[in-house]
């Protein structure tokens, strides 16, 4: 080689060098910042020794049978002309291959094993679990921990028999070990022995891997169920004992070979081996499923079922469901919600799947703030009672900015959470907030509003640091306004684009004391701000300048004069990716929320250990049962499960993404492990404040796959389950199928303050539905069951609810068809009094948005209750809550509020705040209690009517219009008189028709 090439070759050594010195110390700076560098460092331990063991268990044997192969070859072997010449060719190479062979194959050896460091890991530290399988009575610990580990360990060990036997081979035939002369083989004594003590030690391995795939079969889903059937009890399992101690007896022939020389009995015993595993692995199997089972099946496999079942409803947490008969009614009698009173107060009329662009344009404020396109449902304590919300985190925007300076160094957090009542709107149909604004109030009290760890936060900023001026964007100066504007009317901020902060270099002199989040300075139309918390590593130095200029490909780190002494960097700022990160065993649920807590943002991530190996237990693809309407993602790689716990509630800090892991099922026997594993990084549940508890809600990503797998499996009798005759399954969302190219999703769950049941308390608490699982014609949208999971896991002053979890299924009768959501839609969109009036709505530059379909068990039946959406087409536009439709049986009622539309259902005297012949008025709706003369009236309408339907109509037309050109001038007065004369005329035609 030249010098340049080595020289070359050197320079690119290094630089890949020094590329990896500096991804591994920012991996290290970020752990030890955070507090779980044992978290780190026990995963490169435990990889690294699984690596060499890897590495020195392939290419160990591997070079001794190629080195013992080619010193024990024959010193006069006779070569053929061929054989000699590849000789001539290999001879230059052969140190290489003797070294590089084994080195190359025990790399990728190596890459395997260490792979498996969680699986070794469990095995080392797992612990009984108490639960026996109904096969083999063994613990189910073994097959959780032990049996993954014992196949994997028999594997590696037959790959690296194979692979040396065949280099061993291999060797022997080129340098005259094994020799053939017409029909003849001659072999010599060397090759023989070490040829037939591989064979041996591989057949022997064969044997014990057969021994383990008896076991094997019990979480094996190749037949009807997960688990050992009729067929695998009675054949495969018997089989493969057989086909073991087979494979012992050839194993032992081999070895006498080696000391004999004779191959017969070997032979004859391998074609033996490999005749049996055929008639005992493959047609006996199926003799037996072809002549016995399928005659039979449903009785032969009853018993197996009856396990696939139990085991199924335990290993899914589905065990202590509890099961209640709900005869709803269908006919919406008057007084009916009379005792649901506080049921009917609680129902969420604002969609969380709509309403973000309404967020957006009340509350984004600057276009360097964004709500996501999804809110969350919580639920806060205002004033004594315990109230559902829709809220978001403002978080930052960046897109629109350009230069390093401002993208990392100004806008580097975003400001606030914003929260709305979930059942009230106000008068104009925008939601009614109860936090909001910048600066930040409401009824929250006081908490930390910077948001500098977000699910949209930047890749990564730079912040905090001794610097003379603040440079970090905090809020707009004239904020207050805003914020005292929007808590009186919530009107759209103003969309003009704020002015740029000029970048501005610190000053050589010492730096003075950053002013602090109370102290902060105005700076021409802006607040600057100062990070004061430890969410980063410090850039204290040039070498950790240079570590992260190199990571994120930015020299302007390390050459920056703005990059000061105390200066730190927020990267990996999304909650899940930072829990993920720190609890690498997790599977964590796809809809973080984020809570104010003890003055606080904090964002709740809930964990769950899954495993793929519980005995008998269905195996299903976690990836697909999580998709529905509101989640169309689908991880395309699937992710088997048959065993899932919620084992982890975990919460990382807003403002400096602290990592919080709270143990919260302490008997699951993986967490056990885990805990071993990683000691001191889960922290007991006493240690969660009251706070906290009170916003820990039941997962929905858990609910989402217990309900697939009941949907099935609420059927407990083997017979029953094994002809299908009540399989259920979640109703397709009728409001994303009414589209013409929308895909077939699943309803999403929804949280609600609801009362499961005929003697519940209402409680916080996720719900589904469930119609008959049949396709195509048969196909019937008519509700079987009603899911409902407590939600509630504990209040304000720390106690843990005993109800949370419980999951409580109402199952209806079959002699009464209760319509189903798609049925339910369907009235709606044809019903013509409510098609009339969306026609209506559509006119003008207006477009009709249907929310989410709840369907809630009151009035001892099943109402339903959509709310409805008007949006401009062009110009400003955003969701506003125009009206809500009702159903209870075949009633259907469209009115302006929720209160309007149960009374046009139930009745004056039905609602929640009925009195002797009243007429409800529900807090949930903003409205305003009607006069006496408008008492019994239908929706509160104005009274007034026209000459004739056509004046009425030319009415609506033209409020329709002024509403539009009021809203694109921006004048909300204007826009809301409008609003209020096209109500009024909505409610004549409605009178009218």
């Amino acid at each position: 080689m030249s010098p340049l090439a080595a020289t070359i070759v050197l320079v690119v050594i290094l630089i890949l060098g020094f590329l990896a010195v500096a991804a591994v110390t920012a991996e290290v700076l970020w752990y030890r910042q955070t507090g779980y560098l044992p978290v780190l460092t026990t995963q490169w331990i435990a990889a690294a020794v699984m690596f060499v063991i890897g590495f020195l268990g392939m290419a160990v044997p591997l070079f001794f049978a190629i080195d013992i192969a080619y010193r024990k070859r024959p010193v006069y072997a006779r070569l053929t002309a061929q054989l000699d010449r590849y000789q001539e060719l290999f001879e230059p190479l052969r140190r290489l291959v003797k070294w590089g062979l084994p080195a190359v194959i025990g790399l990728f050896a190596g890459v395997t094993a260490a792979a498996q460091w969680q699986s070794i890991l469990l095995w080392l530290n797992s612990s009984p679990t108490g639960e026996k399988d109904p096969q083999f009575g063994f613990d189910v610990s073994f097959f959780l921990f032990d049996l993954p580990v014992f196949q994997g360990a028999v594997g590696f060990a037959s790959a690296v028999a194979l692979i040396s036997l065949i280099a061993g081979v291999a060797t022997s035939y080129l340098y005259g070990g094994i020799a053939f002369s017409g029909r003849d083989v001659r072999v010599s004594k060397a090759t023989r022995i070490q040829a037939a003590v591989l064979a041996t030690v591989y057949l022997l391995l064969q044997a014990v891997s057969l021994w383990l795939d008896q076991y094997r079969a019990l979480t094996s889903s190749a037949g009807l169920r997960t688990g050992a059937m009729f067929q695998d009890v009675h054949a495969v399992i018997p089989g493969k004992q057989i086909l073991a101690g087979i494979a012992i007896i050839v194993a032992i022939l081999f070895l006498v070979t080696a000391f004999t020389g004779k191959w017969r009995l070997p032979v004859v015993g391998t074609a033996l081996f490999l005749v049996s595993s055929i008639v005992l692995g493959v047609g006996y199997p199926w003799a037996i499923q072809q002549f016995q089972v399928r005659p039979d099946e449903k009785s032969l496999e009853s018993e197996y079922i009856q396990r696939n079942i139990d085991a199924t409803r335990v290993a899914y947490g589905l065990d202590d469901v509890e099961v209640e008969r709900y005869d709803a009614v269908t006919d919406a009698e008057p007084g009916a919600l009379r005792d649901d009173a506080l049921a009917t107060a609680n129902i969420r009329i604002i969609d969380p799947e709509v309403v973000s662009p309404t967020f957006s344009q009340l509350e984004q404020i600057r276009q360097y703030y964004q709500f996501p396109t999804s809110l969350s449902v919580d639920r806060y304590e205002i004033d004594g009672q315990v109230e559902d919300t829709v809220s978001a985190v403002r978080d930052i925007n960046i897109e629109d900015q350009t230069g390093w300076y401002n993208r990392t160094l100004v806008y580097t957090h975003g400001y606030g959470l914003v929260a709305a009542f979930g059942n009230q709107r106000s008068p104009g149909g925008e939601p009614v907030f109860l936090e909001n604004g910048i600066p930040t109030s409401g009824k929250l009290g006081e908490f930390e509003p910077r948001v500098y760890f977000g699910q949209n936060s930047p890749e990564y900023s730079i912040v905090g640091g001794e610097r003379k001026k603040s440079i970090e964007l905090d809020f707009p100066a004239d904020g207050e306004s805003s914020a005292e504007a929007t808590a009186e009317d919530p009107q759209p901020a103003d969309p003009e684009v704020e002015a740029e902060v000029e970048a501005e270099a610190p000053a050589e002199e010492p730096a003075e004391e950053a002013p602090s989040a109370e102290e902060e300075t105005e700076s021409g139309r802006q607040n600057m701000t100062t990070f004061k918390g430890d969410g980063g590593p410090e850039l204290n130095n040039i070498f950790t300048k240079l570590i992260y200029a190199l990571k994120f490909q930015d020299m302007e780190v390390l050459l920056s004069g703005a990059v000061v002494d105390g200066s730190q960097i927020l990267y990996d700022r999304d909650p899940v990716e930072r829990v993920q990160k720190v609890a690498p065993y997790l599977t964590l649920d796809k809809a973080p929320y984020a809570s104010v807590v003890d003055g606080r943002i904090v964002w709740i991530v809930d964990g769950y250990t899954t495993s793929a190996d519980y005995p008998y237990s269905e195996v299903k693809d976690m990836n697909e049962l999580t998709v529905d309407s509101a989640n169309k993602t689908r991880d395309p790689m699937p992710k088997p499960v048959n065993y899932i716990r919620n084992s982890v509630k975990a919460t990382v800090d807003a403002y400096d993404g602290k990592v919080s892991l709270y143990a919260w099922d302490t008997e699951d026997p993986l967490l056990q492990s885990w805990g071993k594993i990683f000691p001191d990084t889960l922290k007991p549940v006493s240690e969660m404040s009251g706070g906290l508890l009170s916003h820990v809600r039941y997962p929905s990503d858990l609910f989402k796959v217990q309900r697939s797998v009941l949907g099935e499996y609420h059927v407990t009798d083997p017979d029953a389950f094994y002809s299908a005759e009540d399989r259920w399954r979640t109703p397709n969302d009728p409001v994303a199928s009414a589209a013409a190219d929308a895909q077939k999703l699943a309803q999403p769950p929804y949280y609600l303050t609801l009362a499961a049941g005929a003697d519940a308390d209402p409680n916080f608490s996720i719900y589904s539905t469930y119609i008959p699982d049949a396709r195509g014609e048969g196909q019937r949208d008519i509700l079987t069951g009603y899911l409902a999971a407590n939600s509630n896991a504990g209040s304000k002053d720390g106690t843990i609810s005993e109800d949370y979890g419980t999951l409580k299924l109402l199952t209806l009768p079959k002699s009464n068809s209760i319509p189903g959501p798609g049925q339910v839609q369907n009235s709606f969109t044809t019903d013509s009094k409510v098609s009339n009036l969306l026609n209506i709505l559509r006119q003008g530059e207006s477009k009709v948005i249907s929310g989410n379909l709840l369907t809630l068990p009151v009035g001892g039946g099943l109402l339903y209750v959509q709310p409805v959406y008007v949006q401009a087409s062009s110009g400003t536009s955003f969701p506003i809550l125009q009206k809500v439709l009702v159903s209870f049986g075949d009633d259907i009622a469209f009115e302006d509020t929720l209160d309007a539309a149960l009374d046009e259902l139930f009745g004056g005297s039905s609602g929640a705040n009925a009195g002797d012949g009243g007429v409800p008025v529900t807090p949930g709706d903003g409205a305003t209690p009607p006069s006496d003369e408008d008492t019994g009236t239908s929706g509160g309408s104005s009274g007034g009517s026209s000459d004739s339907m056509d004046a009425v109509l030319q009415e609506m037309q033209q409020a329709i219009k002024d509403r539009d050109a009021a809203m694109k001038a921006g004048d909300w007065t204007a826009y809301g008189e409008a609003d209020e004369k096209l109500r009024d005329a909505l409610e004549n035609a409605l009178q009218g028709s």
